[in-house]
């Protein structure tokens, strides 16, 4: 005699195909998950490796004493170019300021830019990033390097292109300020 129920449990016990039905439906997800988990990671990595090459460059001119050619940031540039990957291009920045007690601002001493890849930072402009410098004695003066690079994910996952920035602000190590030649500089010997 012909039962329905019966038929059923049949057919969920049964286990022929449940390999390729599975595989059919789990594997574009698996490979999706694969290709996710690798673009997050190479953006964590890269945004690590932007962020040391930034320190880098800033831990450099807090230890120059003597003025320095606009050359120099050029080459600055390069090497923070080297130190990240090859599909990318540094835009850098470098910004000398000094806090002024009596006008009870911080002032921009000098501000350079290789190639002008960022706009230069002045005192009015300065304001801006206000709430991001430290706390500074009068006359102390301290280096900003801002870094720009853009970043593109290998594959299109939900993670759009970004460009990650560092703002880095260094207290020069043995002379204030840090100086570039051409440029005014209080303080420069």
């Amino acid at each position: 005699m012909f039962c329905p129920v019966t038929l059923i449990r049949r057919f969920g016990r049964t286990e022929s195909g449940s390999v390729m039905a599975e595989t059919v439906i789990i594997l574009p997800i698996l490979i999706w998950s694969f290709m996710a988990m690798f673009v997050y990671w190479d953006s964590f990595r890269s945004m690590n490796t932007v962020q040391k090459a930034a320190y880098t460059i800033s831990d450099t001119l807090s230890r120059e004493m003597v003025q320095l050619p606009a050359t120099y940031f050029d080459g600055l540039r390069d090497v923070m170019d080297h130190m990240i990957d090859d599909q990318q291009s540094a835009k850098l920045q470098v910004t000398s300021i000094t806090y002024n007690l009596a006008a009870k601002e911080y002032q921009v001493l000098w501000s350079y830019s290789p190639g002008s890849a960022l706009p230069e930072l002045t005192t009015a402009t300065l304001l801006s990033v206000k709430h991001r410098l430290p706390n500074m004695a009068n006359a102390d003066s301290a280096t900003i390097v801002e870094t720009a690079v853009d970043y593109q994910p290998a594959f299109d996952v939900g993670m759009n292109a970004m460009t990650m920035h560092q703002f880095i602000v260094t207290r020069p190590r043995f002379v204030a300020p840090t100086c570039m030649i051409g440029r005014p500089c209080n303080g420069a010997t």
